[in-house]
């Protein structure tokens, strides 16, 4: 078996690029990807130029650098081209925050219940509002809404 890797070195390189794209596949989590591919590679280069072992993993490990540093350069520029209405994607008062409503309830001292959606929401308005006025969300304060009437029409 040492025979035949030392003969043929390629082997090896693909087979340990696939076995770890193979386990890549498996967790998901990225880890494994970058150096799967970075072997792959220098098991081709491998397969084309006959080069020393430390030639290898010394292109192997410059691959797997490369590779991962190319990865995060193109994630950071992805995360900053994110549209604003991505930015708040587990912020479900953020997202609200230029939506118009009905109110069901009257507002007493600025203060009362909104239904949006499937859920109650707190509000706030500088005013008492009766049921029925229209409003729109224009401001979150913890988890209550500050809301504001919108002109009738």
């Amino acid at each position: 078996m040492m025979e035949l890797i030392l003969a043929h070195p390629h082997i090896f390189w693909l087979s340990l690029g696939g076995l770890l794209l193979a386990t890549e596949m498996l967790g998901g989590n990225g880890y494994l990807l970058w150096s799967g591919v970075a072997a792959v590679i220098t098991g081709l280069v491998t397969w084309l130029l006959p080069i020393s072992w430390e030639w290898q993993g010394v292109l192997f490990a410059l691959l797997t650098l490369l590779a991962a540093w190319l990865w995060w350069r193109w994630m950071s520029n992805r995360v900053k081209r994110q549209r604003p209405s991505d930015s708040h994607l587990n912020q479900r008062g953020q997202q609200l925050i230029g939506s118009r409503f009905v109110l069901e309830n009257t507002l007493v001292n600025g203060r009362g219940h909104m239904r949006v959606g499937d859920s109650s929401w707190p509000v706030s308005a500088e005013e008492d509002l009766t049921a029925g006025t229209k409003v729109e969300v224009i401001a979150i304060e913890g988890i209550t809404l500050r809301i504001r009437p919108l002109p009738p029409r």
